[in-house]
């Protein structure tokens, strides 16, 4: 039987951040030519995406300064103004570029607070809910760069601070200096090596976590093939992804298979299940779902609410251990 919810909301770490079970993200409506591109990308179908996400009660956006080298964020700004229900944004710095579009981290308190005031710009907004330090590099201006957040927090242009892609032990170095409001990993089925020590970790220290991928960047959805795979946009960064080439890819096309098989049952995706499955972990506050079209955005709503039974989850786990790692 189908287990369903209202989609309650969930508070992320030490915030007042109440957020609904997934997010909209927008790495991929970045468009094309750069480096971390998914392809060629049309605005109108971006923005679409994101009114139909608010339509449909998602109530929090992720997008980064890099996701296009601005773009990402310009369109988001585009298609949040029009709105009359205002959704959280999120956005990510410590990745710029240079005038060639080659792409470089920095971390200095300078370079950071050029960032923040760029990404308000582009926004269109006075300040950014939670404001992420997309990666951490250089690892020896961790400090440096979370001090530059905490005073930029304290001056009002960001509301809360958060990291990506940190690991235990740069965790705490920042939280020496100051708390920290969430963690943004990659995780789901097909990459869990955050279970072992990452989401303990902020479990026990009241760190919210706001994972990306949950589908493994559109390969758990139901839509990928052999075909699509060997077809994807020369720019798009999925070609160099090891899940999407051999041995790995009919490996992970047979787990879908058995997420659609679950999920036929309850007229929902196989992406939403592979969603489901990540929000079993008590660690996880809210996965961030990314969306190139209302369709696709429509597609993946059932996340909100859809719940795997114990023996869905049962299932997929003894699949999983069959799986070459």
């Amino acid at each position: 039987m189908e287990q369903t919810a209202s989609p309650s909301l969930r508070t992320l770490g030490n915030s007042d951040l109440e957020l609904t079970p997934i997010g909209i993200g927008t790495w991929a409506i970045g468009g094309g030519d750069w480096a971390s591109s998914w392809g060629p990308q049309d605005d109108a179908d971006s923005i679409a995406a994101v009114h139909r996400a608010v339509d449909l009660g998602i109530n929090w956006i992720d997008t980064a300064a890099v996701y296009g080298l601005g773009h990402s964020e310009e369109i988001v700004g585009r298609a949040v103004k029009s709105l009359s229900r205002k959704p959280y944004i999120f956005t990510k710095c410590s990745l710029r570029w240079h005038p060639d579009r080659s792409v470089y981290y920095s971390l200095k308190a300078e370079s950071l607070a050029e960032e923040v005031e760029a990404s308000l710009k582009r926004l269109q907004v006075d300040t950014i809910d939670l404001y992420q330090i997309h990666w951490p590099n250089p690892d020896s201006d961790i400090e440096e760069g979370w001090e530059a957040l905490a005073r930029l927090q304290e001056h009002g242009k960001i509301r809360w601070i958060g990291v990506s892609n940190f690991s235990v032990e740069q965790m705490k170095r920042a939280m020496n200096i100051a708390p920290i409001t969430s963690l943004q990993p990659p995780y789901s089925m097909l990459r869990r090596a955050i279970e072992a020590e990452i989401l303990p970790f902020t479990l026990a220290n009241g760190i919210g976590v706001i994972n990306y991928s949950p589908m493994l960047s559109g390969m758990l959805t139901g839509k990928m093939s052999a075909e699509r795979a060997a077809n994807l946009a020369p720019d798009d960064w999925r070609r160099r992804n090891k899940e999407f080439n051999e041995p790995r890819l009919s490996q992970n096309l047979r787990l879908v298979e058995l997420l659609r098989e679950i999920g036929s049952a309850h007229g929902v995706t196989p992406g939403v299940v592979a969603v489901a499955w990540v929000l079993r972990n008590p660690a996880i506050t809210a996965p961030i779902v990314g969306g190139r079209s209302a369709k696709q955005v429509e597609e993946t709503a059932a996340a909100l609410t859809f719940r795997l039974t114990e023996q869905e989850f049962v299932r997929i786990g003894a699949f999983l251990d069959t799986m070459e790692k």
